[in-house]
């Protein structure tokens, strides 16, 4: 491409006076010329890893197979890898092919590539490089020609499909690869961009209804709450669409009258919000092990390959590690996407429920294949779509967010805001400087951007 010369110019200016400092592997570090001030916070301590309690560091280590040093150390590296994913994803430009983490404490990050003249400024950040044929942004575009043509076609026997970064393809699981093929055909994905990868069990969606705490709707069904919410002044909950239409009334645990559905989508989403009546009063927490609370202190997306935990009414804590973004899934009622693909196991009456990486809320539960005797996999819905989607704002422990509406501009002035939700490559002015997001996440206070280098970068 014409801009490669000036493109490593940039990149290697950005890198080349800072190396990664391994806790187990991965580096935190920010670009030279932007670096953040010795009292700037780690991305450990901006996504509180220190939060996760010892019920989810015991789930850890049970799925896992974990001892609690390297379960403590993984939540770390997971951190510093996102951190460093994020700059160098901003870095590279259209030449970033994806990252994720591996080893049993994450302690190894890879970033690919699609330019060998990358690799130098790649590994100045302690990853290791990967030079792949396709970017990111063609297999994005490859996938987003799959979901379309899946649209006028009936791909229950091709139910999931998403991009894998770690073999550089637009993967198509298939009951029959016949089916895989018609997908391909239909949506002119050239085969080398994709691949075809057999699977026996249709995904489902988890109806039998429990939750991270359990719910009834309509004096019948059960599900799972997501993670408690605001909207303004009023306090409520997100959870599953396919949990509860728009106007469905909710009872707790207790069978005490709840609330009411207010927002539903499913299929297409699946994403929901219950408003509560005065009853209830949403906290930062999700329903751990033996009872515990487990803290939320924000929303940044975790990367492939990291750990996360979910908290379900029929199950409780189980964990696993994301293999997959940005995943089209095709349950009996139709397709979901974007979802996030998982190794952690759930049955009936855990939909709806929270999936957690350390103290960073993930998504809802939607649905899967398998169970928690035999092992499976699971979709969730991610959680920062749905804020954004119905303007909610996550409560956490991280700051003052009750009745904080989305887009209130930011102090001492500027376009960032709390509330908002942002993704990376977005860009916002705060304080007369422009910063561009590394990570996606929701903005809260404390999260502003000079303060948290692990989330922006000034530009």
């Amino acid at each position: 491409m014409p801009h490669r010369h000036r493109h490593h110019r940039a990149v290697g200016a950005a890198v080349a006076a800072t190396a990664a400092l391994l806790v187990a592997g991965l580096s935190g570090s920010a670009s030279a010329g932007t670096a953040p001030a010795d009292s700037a916070p780690t991305a450990a301590e901006t996504l509180r890893t220190d939060a996760a309690p010892p019920a989810l560091l015991k789930a850890m280590q049970r799925d896992l197979g974990l001892d609690r040093q390297q379960a403590e150390r993984r939540l770390v590296n997971e951190a510093e890898a996102g951190a460093t994913a994020g700059r160098l994803r901003a870095a590279l430009g259209g030449d970033f092919a994806g990252a994720w983490v591996r080893g049993a404490e994450s302690g190894t990050l890879t970033v690919a590539t699609t330019d060998a003249g990358d690799v130098t400024a790649i590994e100045a950040r302690g990853a290791e490089a990967k030079v792949v044929r396709h970017s990111l942004a063609d297999l994005d575009a490859a996938k987003a020609r799959l979901d379309k043509a899946a649209a006028g076609l009936n791909t229950a026997d091709a139910p999931v499909w998403y991009v894998d970064t770690r073999t550089n393809t637009v993967v198509v699981e298939a009951i029959r690869p016949a089916a895989a093929r018609k997908l391909l055909s239909a949506a002119g994905v050239d085969d080398s961009l994709a691949r075809v990868k057999n699977r026996t069990e249709r995904p489902r969606t988890f109806y039998d209804l429990r939750g991270g705490e359990a719910y009834y709707i309509n004096n019948s069904s059960r599900c799972s709450i997501g993670f408690p919410i605001t909207k303004g002044t009023q306090q409520g909950f997100a959870t599953a669409g396919h949990c509860g239409r728009a106007g469905a009334s909710t009872t707790g645990a207790n069978r005490v009258a709840q609330g009411t559905f207010q927002g539903s989508i499913f299929p297409g989403r699946d994403m929901a919000w219950v408003a509560t009546n005065s009853q209830w009063t949403a906290t930062p927490y999700v329903l751990g092990a033996g009872g515990q609370n487990v803290q939320v202190t924000g929303s940044t997306a975790a990367p492939v390959g990291a750990s996360v935990c979910r908290s379900g009414s029929t199950t409780g804590w189980h964990c696993g590690t994301v293999t997959q973004l940005n995943t089209s899934v095709t349950y009996q009622e139709g397709t979901i996407s974007p979802v996030t693909k998982t190794t952690v196991c759930a049955e009936p009456g855990d939909s709806g429920g929270s999936y957690i990486s350390g103290s960073q809320a993930q998504g809802v539960t939607s649905g899967g294949s398998g169970d928690c005797r035999s092992g499976g996999e699971t979709f969730f819905q991610p959680i920062n779509a749905l804020l954004q989607n119905y303007g909610l704002t996550l409560k956490t422990t991280g700051g003052d967010d009750g009745g904080e509406e989305p887009g209130e501009p930011g102090e001492p002035g500027g376009t960032w805001a709390a509330g908002t939700v942002y993704q990376p490559g977005d860009t916002v002015t705060y304080g007369g400087a422009t910063f561009r997001c590394l990570q996606g996440h929701q903005a809260h206070a404390g999260w502003e951007p000079p303060n948290v280098p692990a989330l922006w970068q000034r530009v």
